[in-house]
């Protein structure tokens, strides 16, 4: 790293040093890097930039001819609360500064070498002081400069923060030259250079491919990566923007008690994707383990802007964890106590809860975080949890209750991954018989015949694609004993078959639950089918709660998380460790990742940790994080997370070129599939676009040093215990790289979408979706109490199976939260990225992207009021919108955003 240097002359050539940058949002950060073999030749030193995504520029001739004026507009956004509000001495040397006009240091940076030495030229700097007070939301900041004629194009300019606090710079607009004003947008928190002496860079909008970067920029380029990378050493400051890999060793708390210890999740024992090194001290009782903390470090360009930190994170889900979770547990004083009766759920949405105030909290504080969830109570203070009722229940209060809405979930509800067809009969476990049991299914031709019959045979159901499964067997199975130990909750491998109506419908025809050999009893297992007499009905009730909390505990381990947050992780990484900003696919790529890493860090510190809401509420318990390992490696690859072959894969599909999309799907009327392939053909069409202007020739693919060595580190070290499986893609072609980009942006915005935004409104009532099962089947070697208990009141048995009432609730309140879109939400093809705008061609394809974007809504809104598509419309049916594109604030059950923003 290069010393700070002192300000010095303009006529003073000095060695560029680089600060840890903080960027937010659009900002394109830069700082110096050693030069790619095509930069080599020019080993001179370059100064760095500062890339304002509004700078401005037009030339004014000086009396002389030999300068021009260059006038800076610097627009700060003040922090919440107003401009710098904190009190204390920095705030008045802070206040002194801004009198002396002495805030903000900019540099304006050459982007070629001088022809004449080879060398860089000297950066024109000046000071930027406060011209006027906060107007609407903003503080404004000006600097001249005299420019001389033969400067020529400027590449970066360089920012100093002069103040004790970091700043929020929103855009900078350089007036004077004469091809017109320059525009940069930073939004970017831009640190104080008492906490670190470099400079803050910031390139210019228009993106180079590695071999056609400007002379004078090259060595920047270069060194802002090796900055950007670390050197793998010491524990991240909070000002940092250091990206590097680690495994999950921060999961578990064994220094707080050894129950709380969890298996290091990455290596040959339990492969799974990396995550962003915080470099924390290791646990005194366990070595392999990192200590936790409060904070969990992500890169300063990463964090939460303030208004997502004021919507989502300070202030609803801290909120949610911290205060309204435990005044939960003082007001339901037994754990373990379940929902007495069907009203008493009801009462949750009609009555609510009344919560004990809270020390050191203001009367009404829920109220005011969480206004759709609390009401103050102004007579004794106390705060109302009240939930919304969710559309769901609103159209149909008995919705859950139906079999045909079971089946129609597993294809326009929240996990529309796991639905496949079956292909190979009778169905057979894959595990060991020695260790799990005999691997032949209890679901047998006779059973499925006698529920078809009148339609066809078993055979010819499976040459007609006719049955359909949710299988969950293997990867549950290996888990019963271990869960079992825990208090409170139980589990089986289970398997639910389905028959395709005529009228392209599933109808439910059998649940298969079973119980490995344990305890010294042999396996065990049953069939229940929907039937006409009272006892099988209830049984076949219990049975779906069991297998809806296996699904609910595979879509929010494996369909959500893993696939879209834990997957993503190491390819922001390695974006920004191996793409500079000025790389035209970074610059793509970038919206994608907004806020990610930081809720997957928030996810890491109160929501999959060991005892944390996962853990403590959905059917594998201790071992839910451990769940989704085993699925990474068992199931997951990246040539399947794209929707065509994730589809294909599953049976749900098969290729042909004369059906819409290339693909003749399996089920017709699969509203996930079938508005989820529109929206994949518009991101590939765009990305196509993109990628073809920038990369007209295999060549430029192949020689492209950064591009290779990014998809090389996201095989190698981001999901480094997948780096010899055959399927990787290669990237040799403008082809290849499209089908790569393409399923990198369906996994942020399509995939995320659809198994998000919908959480409260398929989980919020809990009898739908309960996230845990506590108690066996009656069948199960019952007592004869307990038999003759569920006898007499069936209702209370499954009340019993049910979640109890603080795991309800608690999770209600989380669903809430995660279902929320922020005001400052981005959605999918709604705004074009400032760089973008920079190239007519790539400002076209996006407004083309945009349009077929504003053409899906309609698309949407035409199939849901089409009375034949009986998966997504019908009487109390909630339409299919969660990959409509667009949404207002809130929690609707729609919007794409374009990243795992929440």
């Amino acid at each position: 790293m290069l010393k700070p240097q002192l300000h010095l002359s303009n006529s003073t050539k000095v060695p560029f040093l680089l600060h840890n940058p903080f960027i937010h949002g659009n900002c394109n950060a830069s700082l110096p890097i050693s030069m790619h073999s095509f930069c080599r030749k020019n080993k001179h030193i370059v100064r760095v930039g500062f890339n304002p995504n509004n700078i401005k520029a037009q030339a004014v001739a000086s009396s002389t001819e030999k300068s021009i004026s260059v006038k800076a507009i610097v627009t700060v956004k003040p922090t919440v609360g107003g401009f710098l509000t904190n009190i204390g001495i920095d705030r008045g040397l802070d206040d002194v500064k801004d009198l002396l006009g002495k805030t903000l240091l900019l540099e304006l940076v050459q982007a070629e070498l001088d022809p004449k030495t080879g060398l860089e030229k000297d950066t024109i700097k000046g000071y930027a002081h406060r011209t006027k007070g906060e107007e609407n939301g903003v503080v404004k900041y000006e600097s001249s400069f005299e420019v001389p004629v033969d400067f020529g194009q400027i590449g970066a300019v360089l920012v100093e923060n002069e103040h004790h606090k970091e700043m929020y710079l929103q855009d900078i607009i350089l007036d004077g030259f004469s091809d017109g004003s320059v525009h940069v947008n930073c939004n970017s928190w831009v640190h104080s250079k008492y906490d670190n002496p470099q400079k803050r860079v910031f390139f210019t909008n228009k993106s180079y491919l590695p071999s056609q970067t400007p002379s004078g920029l090259c060595r920047l380029r270069e060194t802002e990566l090796e900055i950007l990378r670390g050197n793998g050493q010491g524990e991240r400051k909070s000002f940092e923007r250091i990206y590097d890999y680690d495994v999950y060793n921060d999961i578990g708390n064994p220094d707080s008690s050894a129950d709380l210890k969890r298996p290091v999740l990455g290596g040959k024992e339990h492969p799974y994707p990396r995550r962003c090194r915080t470099g924390r001290p290791r646990c005194k009782t366990d070595p392999l383990s990192e200590q936790r903390s409060t904070s969990v470090y992500v890169p300063r360009d990463e964090c939460f802007a303030e208004v997502k930190q004021l919507t989502f994170s300070a202030k609803t889900v801290y909120s949610v964890l911290h205060a309204v979770l435990p005044s939960l547990e003082t007001a339901i004083i037994d754990a373990d106590l379940g929902f007495p009766y069907f009203t008493a759920i009801d009462s949750l949405f009609n009555e609510g809860i009344n919560l004990p105030p809270l020390k050191n909290q203001n009367k009404g504080f829920f109220s005011t975080i969480l206004p759709r969830l609390f009401k103050a109570i102004t007579d004794t203070g106390d705060d109302l949890l009240r939930f919304e009722t969710p559309e769901t229940m609103e159209r149909d209060k008995f919705f859950w209750f139906r079999d045909e809405e079971f089946a129609r979930q597993t294809l326009a509800g929240l996990n529309p991954y796991s639905i496949k067809l079956v292909t190979e009969w009778p169905l057979k476990s894959q595990l060991d018989p020695k260790i799990y049991g005999p691997v032949e299914s209890a679901i047998t031709t006779e059973l499925i015949e006698q529920e078809i019959k009148g339609f066809m045979t078993v055979n010819e159901a499976i040459k007609n694609k006719k049955l359909f499964i949710l299988d969950y067997h293997d990867l549950l199975l290996p888990y019963v004993s271990k869960v079992r130990e825990i208090k409170g909750t139980t589990l089986y491998g289970s398997r639910t078959l389905f028959f395709l109506t005529p009228n392209g419908t599933l109808r439910p025809l059998a649940i298969e639950l079973t119980r490995p050999p344990m305890d010294g009893k042999p396996q065990w297992k049953d069939v229940y089918l929907p039937t006409w007499d009272a006892t099988g009905v209830w049984l076949w009730r219990l049975a779906k709660a069991h297998v809806l909390a296996h699904d609910s505990g595979y879509h929010q381990l494996v369909s959500h998380w893993l696939r879209t947050h834990c997957a993503t992780e190491p390819y922001i990484i390695a974006t920004n460790r191996q793409l500079s900003v000025m790389h035209p696919i970074y610059r793509l790529l970038h919206p994608h990742f907004r806020y990610t890493m930081e809720i997957n860090a928030l996810a890491r510190e109160a929501l999959i940790n060991a005892g944390g809401i996962i853990e403590s509420s959905f059917s594998p318990g201790k071992y839910s994080v451990e769940f989704s390992s085993v699925a990474y490696d068992k199931q997951w690859q990246f040539n399947l997370q794209a929707l065509p072959a994730d589809l294909i894969s599953r049976g749900m599909a098969v290729e042909d070129p004369k059906a819409p999309h290339g693909l003749k799907l399996s089920i017709e009327d699969y509203p996930f599939a079938n508005d989820g392939l529109l929206l994949w053909d518009a991101i590939k069409d765009w990305v196509s676009d993109y990628v073809n202007h920038y990369y007209p020739k295999a060549s430029l693919i192949t020689s492209d040093q950064e591009l290779q060595a990014w998809w090389n580190e996201i095989r190698t070290e981001g999901h480094a215990d997948k780096k010899d499986e055959p399927w990787w893609p290669v990237l040799k072609t403008p082809k290849d790289l499209i089908e790569i980009i393409t399923t990198i942006v369906w996994v942020a915005s399509g995939h995320h979408a659809a198994v998000n935004f919908g959480q409260y409104a398929y989980g919020a009532y809990f009898p739908n979706r309960p996230t845990i099962a506590r108690t066996n089947m009656p069948t199960e070697e019952p007592s004869k109490e307990f038999w003759d208990n569920f006898l007499k009141k069936p209702e209370g048995a499954l009340l019993q199976c049910f979640p109890s009432q603080i795991q309800a609730t608690r999770i209600m309140a989380i669903l809430d939260v995660l279902s929320n879109h922020s005001p400052d939400e981005e959605y999918l093809g709604e705004t074009i990225e400032p760089a973008w705008s920079e190239d007519k061609f790539i400002k076209g394809a996006f407004e083309k992207f945009s349009g077929r974007l504003k053409e899906l809504e309609g698309t949407i809104d035409e199939r849901n009021a089409n009375r034949d598509l009986k998966n997504r419309s019908g009487a109390g049916v909630v339409p299919y919108e969660l990959l409509k594109p667009f949404s207002p604030p809130g929690v609707t059950g729609k919007g794409v955003p374009y990243s795992i923003s929440i």
